[in-house]
């Protein structure tokens, strides 16, 4: 037990002051380490953040909303066919489903003109027309004025409210309540303005308007009507699938589907959206583990080369310690401590690297969450530079120990 702990304090003091003496070469040594850790670092870095983000937004949102849309196969769309939910479908759900505590329609953003103007400015932006009961839905709350009631959709009034960054483009008063503004060529009167929410994937979520849906639908016709969104909330303790199923068979008998047809309609939920996320970040993750494999084997190499290099140069100095009585157990757990050294040392600056480029590219895009990085990430990373270390510094490890102590001391 002492020999075994003597020889790791000599091999790792061996190998610290072999760094030091060949500060470059162990650099250059450890490059292709430092390039794979820093990669996995920076990429799950972000991607964490941005899942954190995602989860927050998520949360804020509701993990209990529903967003329920027509779905077009793709080979209908290649013929040239596309399914709708329309507004009699809205009032025919609202009236007949049951356990349903909140329910909104919503009009397609490209369904009217989102070119809006103020004095000067004119900007493009998302134009919803919808009813009272969004709000309760997606839980959008004014920071000034109020938001659309159910008078404004019933008397069609021509009455907006905007999210803070329409205020900031158009160049609007502080408070712009009372303001008009022209939509398509048509005056709105400004009623509220959102509470701010911030960007994400660099989308801006306060750039949209609402105006009331009956409203909208007398400026656009059918084309709103024939082709909504409907969101809804399950009323507390309800059962989802419960909802889902009965909204389902009322959809399917009003589009008239048979037993063998598939919906043309889908639900989208929180845990629907999470899923897609994360098999976005699993490809991610695959790609990113394909290009740190290819680095940390190059970095293997690197030090497998390096060792052999330190095994040659040190032949003498193997010969006179076997000569004074070292077993050839202790010469190669020497050599391997000090390839676990090099690898360690190179993945620890590539950690280091990796959470730096994570934190700058947080800082530089815009939107972009703050950089997280998992414990796992860390353990994991550290793992595999160990198990480069004692992989690849085995085989010089080996032929170190084999060294004959009468050929070593003679070796120049």
């Amino acid at each position: 037990m002492f020999s075994g702990l003597h020889a790791t304090i000599e091999g790792t003091r061996a190998a610290l002051a072999s760094i030091r003496a060949h500060a470059m070469r162990s650099a250059l040594t450890t490059l292709g380490i430092v390039i794979g850790v820093a990669a996995v670092i920076t990429v799950v870095a972000v991607m964490e953040g941005l899942s954190a983000s995602i989860d927050s937004q998520l949360d804020d949102l509701g993990s209990d909303m529903v967003t329920l849309r027509a779905r077009t196969s793709q080979e209908q769309a290649m013929l040239g066919f596309a399914n709708k939910l329309s507004y009699e479908d809205f009032i025919v759900l609202k009236s007949k489903v049951n356990n349903v505590q909140d329910m909104s329609a919503t009009m397609q953003a490209f369904t009217f003109g989102s070119k809006v103007s103020y004095g000067r400015e004119t900007i493009q932006t998302q134009v919803i027309g919808t009813d009272a009961n969004y709000q309760k839905v997606i839980k959008v709350f004014p920071q000034q004025g109020r938001f659309v009631r159910s008078s404004d959709d019933d008397r069609r009034r021509r009455v907006v409210f905007i999210g803070e960054s329409v205020r900031k483009k158009l160049k609007l008063p502080d408070n712009p309540i009372g303001e008009f503004i022209s939509l398509s060529g048509e005056w709105f009167r400004i009623i509220g303005v959102a509470e701010e929410r911030g960007s994400l994937f660099g989308f801006d979520q306060d750039n949209y308007i609402i105006a009331p849906f009956s409203t909208m639908a007398s400026l656009a016709g059918s084309r709103v009507t024939e082709n909504i969104d409907i969101l809804f909330r399950p009323a507390p303790g309800a059962s989802l699938d419960t909802v889902q199923a009965q909204i389902r068979q009322i959809l399917r008998k009003r589009h008239h589907l048979s037993g063998d047809d598939k919906d043309d309609f889908e639900f989208i939920t929180a845990k629907k959206t999470k899923e897609s996320f994360e098999k976005v970040t699993t490809s991610v993750t695959l790609v990113a583990g394909g290009v740190v494999g290819i680095s940390l084997l190059v970095g293997g190499i690197g030090v497998m080369n390096i060792m052999l290099v330190s095994v040659t140069e040190r032949t003498r100095e193997i010969g006179i310690n076997k000569a004074l009585g070292a077993t050839p157990n202790f010469i190669m757990l020497q050599f391997l401590v000090e390839a676990l050294v090099l690898s360690l040392f190179g993945g620890l600056i590539g950690l280091l690297l990796g959470w730096g480029l994570a934190a700058l590219l947080s800082m530089l895009m815009p939107g972009m969450p703050g950089a997280l990085v998992p414990g796992w990430a860390i353990a994991l990373s550290f793992g595999f530079t160990t198990a480069i270390g004692v992989i690849f510094g085995l085989m010089p490890a080996v032929k170190a120990s084999k060294l004959n102590p009468i050929d070593a001391l003679r070796y120049e």
